[in-house]
């Protein structure tokens, strides 16, 4: 079991109940740790029983204490000081409230001034190294949650819940048009147009994509929709909204535009649910609907 009391970012502290497994069993089927990052922390020499260094094959004993030195690369994004809205921190990792037009890493058009910027100034300041890692991400003009983990651990963790649809995944939308439906599950493979460009499309050659959508509020000409997603892919929900016939408003590239209504596209990353990596806690986190998505809905509700 874990000694929750000595937990940190780059430390694991695991004590054993019973004996009679080897530390790569208890390793594997206890802490769900990877062959790969079995292979990493063997290379370091960072795994210790009784605080002595210990090989996989090694037998252990009852109340053995073992310790997992999480030895991580220095930070990889440079430092700035920019506000981040912080709902949730552990030793494993944060979850931030992303605000819109902002990116999530620095990229060839956007080289600083991101999330990532923004995270390692964070974490420079409280003295940890740390190297981020996104768990999942967001297109520049859409708000909302996002999870960061603060070690390989639990990136690995996450994004193997992530695969196998373990994490909820809830956004709220502003669509053109009135929905018919209340729910719909809107099933079209995602494809990239060409290799050069941003633009997805559904198609057939594309990726299995799965999108649930729930009717929260009809309005005259538009309406608020809950989106589920059960897939991960680029662009998804914007690209599965414009594909049922329902574009997301203010979306440049798929959507409706009417900058007198919002400067961007009106969808917002609104709820999490995950377990803890190492705990296996259930984690359950809402982000606030921000202020012009909030004026939008006030203005087509007139």
């Amino acid at each position: 079991m874990l000694v929750k009391n000595e937990q940190k970012h780059d430390l694991i502290v695991y004590k054993v109940k019973q004996g009679g497994k080897t530390l790569k069993q208890v390793l594997v089927d206890e802490l769900n740790m990877s062959i790969r990052f079995l292979s990493k922390l063997k290379k370091d020499k960072s795994i210790f029983v009784n605080n002595q260094f210990q090989r996989y094959d090694y037998i252990l004993k009852d109340n053995d204490i073992i310790k997992i030195q999480i030895i991580e690369e220095s930070s990889n994004f440079e430092p700035e000081n920019i506000d981040i809205q912080i709902l949730y921190e552990d030793f494993d990792i944060l979850v931030i409230n992303k605000p819109s037009n902002i990116v999530v890493h620095p990229t060839k058009s956007h080289p600083n001034n991101t999330i990532a910027n923004a995270l390692a100034y964070y974490f420079k300041t409280k003295g940890e190294n740390v190297r981020i890692r996104f768990v999942n991400r967001l297109d520049m003009n859409t708000s909302g949650l996002l999870i960061v983990a603060k070690n390989s651990y639990a990136h690995h963790i996450l994004s193997e819940d992530m695969k196998q649809n373990k994490v909820t995944k809830k956004y709220l939308a502003v669509v053109k048009g009135v929905v018919k439906e209340d729910f719909k599950t809107i099933n079209a493979p995602i494809y990239r147009e060409t290799d050069d460009s941003i633009l997805r499309s559904v198609d057939e050659r594309g990726q299995k994509s799965i999108t649930h959508l729930k009717t929260v509020q009809r309005l005259k000409d538009s309406t608020i929709v809950e989106l589920l997603l059960e897939t991960g892919r680029t662009h998804q929900i914007r690209v599965h909204l414009s594909y049922i016939g329902y574009p997301i408003i203010g979306d440049e590239l798929y959507g409706y535009v009417d900058e007198d209504l919002i400067k961007r596209q009106a969808l917002h990353a609104i709820e999490l649910e995950f377990l803890q990596p190492r705990t296996k806690e259930k984690i359950h986190i809402t982000a606030q609907i921000p202020d012009d998505m909030q004026n939008l809905i006030n203005k087509l509700r007139k």
